[in-house]
């Protein structure tokens, strides 16, 4: 199994990071370079417990879809997501928020298996956990520059 771990910091209270976290119109505007979009489950506002949404965008030269749920919540410090349906063996996000002076501390932890044995694993250890990486990374900076503006009242009215 692979796993990777992310901290961010942003300027803003912690119950805004965590909804914009969980916002899908977020989500879409952090992923539009992939086209990614909603085509099952809940298609608009927050995620809550026991809510699944299915995406579907264009990675890895492939057209790809991906149905979470949300499987656990406890507002506003955490919660997490996983994979009912995917191209994934295991997939498990799980997303933490602390309040701190002058802000929030954001950490992701990502943990994913994928299949296809000893070639999965090399794929993973050398390429996927990288590609991985970057999106989680830009999902966050997007996050975090919706978060310390006033461009998070687009995704949270």
């Amino acid at each position: 199994m692979s796993f990777i771990q992310l901290t961010t910091f942003i300027e803003a209270p912690i119950e805004r990071v965590f909804d914009l976290s969980r916002s899908i119109e977020l989500h879409k505007g952090s992923m539009q370079r992939f086209n990614e979009k909603c085509t099952a489950g809940k298609q608009g506002g927050l995620l809550e417990l026991n809510e699944t949404v299915t995406w579907q965008a264009k990675h890895l030269m492939k057209e790809r879809q991906l149905t979470t749920k949300i499987t656990a919540l406890q507002k506003p410090f955490s919660f997490i997501d996983e994979q009912v349906t995917g191209d994934f063996v295991l997939l498990k996000h799980e997303h933490y928020f602390k309040p701190v002076q002058n802000g929030t501390i954001m950490i992701d932890q990502f943990h994913f298996q994928v299949p296809y044995g000893v070639i999965g694993k090399w794929v993973s250890r050398f390429y996927l956990t990288g590609y991985i990486t970057k999106l989680l990374e830009q999902r966050n900076q997007f996050i975090k520059e919706v978060a310390e503006t006033n461009k998070w009242k687009m995704f949270l009215s």
